[in-house]
């Protein structure tokens, strides 16, 4: 187990800057999950610290002491990639003691971490198999014993489960889990797969062109995003936004004003905000809840109502055209074409002003 400490790390490709000064702790055990679209820089990232990019500027630290001119082999790091990285022509126990006979471990040694981790992964009965002869799952539970057999500070996952199936994911989503309640180790993992964010971390890293939107415990996030990008990012499906302005009432409240909906109370006070400053109202979709018609009420236009069994989501139009998705619990009998009053729960919206930075509601 380590902690891990990011000093204004930065990495260039020539003259592209693809990670601009990054600056994360990640404390002893946790599980950390790095989060983004394509592109935003955490597989580079993940690289980094595993040694397998140069840093251009900053530092990695490893309870304390810099590992960022280290050789990767040297960190005691180890990681999972998500290609499984398997030599085809060795069998399964060959890859588990592969990298452990490199550093000249004792024989035994080698054969006690590899059945301890066979064990620990319900593997020991494939041993004698060649990858080629194994399942993706099972392919890529032997590349996470051969990660558990080095015994590193630092598991480090780079989009591990992209290359299974979905039910597959899932359990192989809660099997790593489980794996990091009975080892305790600090684990990193990288997805852009925002619902193994939620359900796998203890804290979530939001990244976007390098740069770190948010840190925080899912529901941290998921309640409180720092900006529309974390917002939409964060969550499935994704927030609805809704633009308009500030206005205030008779009484000094903060109300929101957009077209063809009534005013939405906000607040108490209006201080520190100005009437007519452009604003974006976030609500997610489960938080649009049908009503009787009301003067608070917004009607919407159902456009495609998909059916979950146990859930339903209505994609919805507001009068203006903005587009708005409802998770009605159960059945809807709703349908294409219908028109219903919905009603935006109290105290369940964000507001962002022009920039996309949230406002705090006092």
């Amino acid at each position: 187990m380590a902690k891990l400490t990011l000093q204004n790390l930065n990495k260039c490709f020539g003259f592209v800057e693809v990670i601009p000064d990054v600056n994360l702790t990640i404390d002893d055990g946790e599980f950390v999950v790095f989060v983004g679209p394509s592109g935003c820089g955490k597989s580079t990232l993940l690289r980094m610290i595993a040694g397998l990019e140069d840093v251009t500027g900053g530092d990695i630290r490893i309870d304390g002491e810099s590992v960022a001119h280290v050789a990767a082999a040297d960190r005691g790091v180890a990681m999972v990639f998500q290609s499984y990285a398997l030599y085809p022509h060795m069998t399964v126990r060959e890859n588990l003691s592969f990298g452990l006979e490199n550093i000249r471990m004792p024989k035994d040694e080698i054969n006690r971490r590899v059945a301890i981790a066979a064990e620990m992964l319900q593997i020991d009965a494939l041993l004698d198999r060649r990858p080629k002869q194994l399942s993706g799952g099972q392919r890529q539970r032997v590349a996470i014993g051969r990660a558990i057999t080095r015994d590193p500070k630092i598991f480090l996952f780079d989009e591990p489960l992209s290359n299974l199936d979905a039910e597959l994911r899932v359990h192989m989503r809660l099997e790593i889990t489980k794996l990091h309640e009975r080892l305790g180790n600090t684990m990193i993992y990288v997805t852009h797969d925002q619902i193994e964010a939620m359900t796998m971390a203890d804290k979530i890293v939001v990244l976007r062109r390098g740069v770190i939107e948010q840190v925080g415990a899912p529901l941290e996030l998921y309640n409180t995003p720092r900006n529309t990008f974390v917002a939409g990012f964060i969550g499935s499906p994704r927030m609805n936004f809704v633009e308009g302005t500030l206005g205030e009432a008779v009484d000094g409240a903060l109300v929101f004003n957009a077209e063809h909906l009534p005013p939405l109370k906000l607040a108490d006070h209006a201080a520190g905000h100005a009437a007519g400053q452009k604003v974006t109202l976030g609500i997610r979709p489960e938080h649009l809840v049908t009503a009787e018609e009301h003067a608070l009420t917004w009607p919407v236009t159902v456009s495609v109502s998909e059916q979950h069994g146990a859930n339903t989501y209505l994609h919805c139009t507001l009068p203006d055209g903005t587009p708005v998705l409802i998770h009605e619990p159960g059945q809807s009998a709703l349908s294409r074409g219908d028109v219903v009053d919905v009603r935006p729960r109290e105290s369940h919206w964000h507001l962002f002003d022009e920039t996309g930075q949230r406002i705090d509601l006092e």
